[in-house]
């Protein structure tokens, strides 16, 4: 007889049905796995036999074959545990094995039986409510894997906490979605002194999911600007924070099994390796642009990062999604990002301040930008010179709004745009729109047209340059309560748009 259980294999952010089969056959004794497990899904053999034999169950004198169907899918992780344990105990008829035909399970296992948590609940809890399944997990990924809600969710302590509850001598009650966690930023833009030119794009960058870099001397206030984006951007909706949610489930980070509704805000050191930011590693893990998928990503030191991890960013800037292949799979991740760089205007810092002149101007920043290539900086919606403030100005009051009131209007412009699109799918924001759809919310007056065209012929404008002079128009128009693109719309855009601190 053979028995059956299920279970999932994670590729990106997708969960693979895998069923897991036990039969126990006359011969010499042996415990084989087999499906294409890596080495942690082999070593469940040990962990399994170990944590039966915690709670004196021997296993029979005869060969035990696991097979991880289907075959030809790489199988890894510890999660594997928990499933190849029922199956076993369904073959040794000591829980039945119609229950754990219709549950999904996921769980490793400690050698004293008890379960530990494990990545990727959430994603296992939308397989199984796909497949009408119930799910069955650690207790400490209960709580994650309940926010699905379509799927009945069993958190369970240990292996024998598993046996009595399907054994009926101890049901377990379902898993209580955790806690939503709202991170309340006490870091205000009333903190920064001056730079209102600065503020007024983070403004803009945030209504529209505009790309924003930043270029000015050392302690000008570009880091501490990008740190108070948080607090000016929206929180997450419900389908956006539960597929946020999944890729920080695979990737360990959920709190608690908690939901987190503030928008994701990434900030790698500039050593980061190319799999850092975009994924990869042994087992295809999601990077930083992932990780920031529906929210921020700050690069400070912008053009000290690696030349090749910056050209990495091009195409998952444009499509939303990042694909890592590899020899024997392609794992696909969303990564749809605000990108926020800074950068220093020159390797000293100091070539457009006036006090302490670049020793070897205009050479050292030509150099020092020149690490940006010219596709890269293209993709830049909006470009800013942020200048020093004077320390005299340090002790003025504070000025400008609050975040609270900046985050009111970004949230108003950002409700205007979902009615806009609401009938576009793939379109969510003014930074997405393109094709027939820029053209019919986007084309300008008649001035305005005007004026784009010169500027497109005069400073030669790509055709994603003027496309993304469009977009920004059409989202500071938004903010403006205007229906039209007008020509005042246009003009503030090129005017962030040819800054010449980020063309140095």
């Amino acid at each position: 007889m053979v028995t059956r259980t299920y279970t999932v294999a994670f590729e990106g952010v997708e969960a693979r049905d895998v069923e897991v089969q036990c039969a126990i056959t006359p011969g010499m004794p042996a415990f084989s796995l087999v499906g294409l497990p890596d080495k942690a899904v082999s070593e469940a053999r040990d962990r399994v036999r170990t944590a039966l034999s915690s709670m004196a169950i021997a296993l029979p004198s005869k060969r035990i074959t696991i097979n991880l169907s289907p075959a030809d899918m790489p199988k890894e992780g510890s999660h594997f545990d928990l499933p190849i344990a029922l199956a076993l105990l369904a073959a040794l008829e000591i829980i039945p094995s119609d229950a754990v035909e219709c549950t999904c399970s996921l769980g490793e296992l400690s050698l004293d039986g008890s379960l530990i948590p494990v990545i990727g609940a959430l994603p296992a809890a939308m397989a199984a409510a796909r497949e009408d399944r119930a799910l069955l997990c650690p207790k400490a990924s209960g709580a994650e894997a309940a926010w699905v809600g379509a799927a009945r969710v069993i958190g369970a302590g240990s292996l024998s906490d598993v046996v009595r509850h399907y054994t009926g001598q101890a049901p377990l009650s379902p898993s209580e979605p955790g806690e939503v966690i709202a991170d309340v930023s006490g870091r205000c833009l009333r903190d920064v002194k001056g730079q209102e030119r600065a503020k007024r794009a983070m403004e803009i960058a945030a209504a529209g999911r505009h790309h924003l870099i930043m270029v000015g001397t050392p302690g000008s206030g570009k880091s501490m600007l990008a740190a108070r984006l948080p607090g000016i951007l929206p929180p997450l909706t419900a389908p956006e924070a539960l597929e946020t949610s999944m890729i920080h489930s695979l990737a360990g980070l959920l709190d608690e099994g908690g939901i987190n509704r503030t928008r994701p805000f990434r900030e790698p050191h500039h050593t980061a390796s190319m799999a850092a930011i975009v994924g990869g590693g042994r087992r295809a893990s999601p990077g930083e642009i992932s990780l920031a998928h529906n929210g921020v990503l700050f690069m400070d030191e912008f053009p000290e990062f690696p030349r090749t991890v910056l050209e990495t960013l091009r195409q998952p800037i444009e499509t939303g999604t990042v694909m890592i292949a590899r020899a024997n799979a392609h794992v696909k991740y969303p990564c749809r990002f605000m990108l926020v760089a800074a950068a220093n205007p020159c390797k000293c810092g100091y070539l457009t301040d006036p006090a302490r002149a670049c020793s070897r101007a205009p050479v050292c920043g030509e150099d020092y930008m020149g690490r940006i290539s010219g596709p890269l900086m293209d993709r830049f919606d909006l470009r800013i010179e942020v200048p020093p403030v004077a320390f005299t100005d340090l002790d003025l009051p504070a000025s400008g709004d609050s975040s609270a009131t900046v985050a009111a209007r970004v949230s108003a412009a950002r409700d205007v745009q979902a009615e806009r699109f609401s009938d576009q799918p793939e379109t969510l924001l003014n930074a997405d729109a393109e094709g027939e759809v820029l053209d019919r919310v986007a084309t300008p007056d008649a001035e305005g047209r005007t004026l784009i065209n010169k500027v497109a012929e005069r400073f030669g404008l790509t055709a994603r340059g003027y496309h993304r002079v469009l977009r920004v128009a059409r989202t500071i128009a938004d903010l403006d309560g205007s229906d039209a693109v007008l020509r005042r719309h246009v003009a503030e855009v090129v005017s962030y748009r040819l800054s010449s601190a980020a063309d140095t």
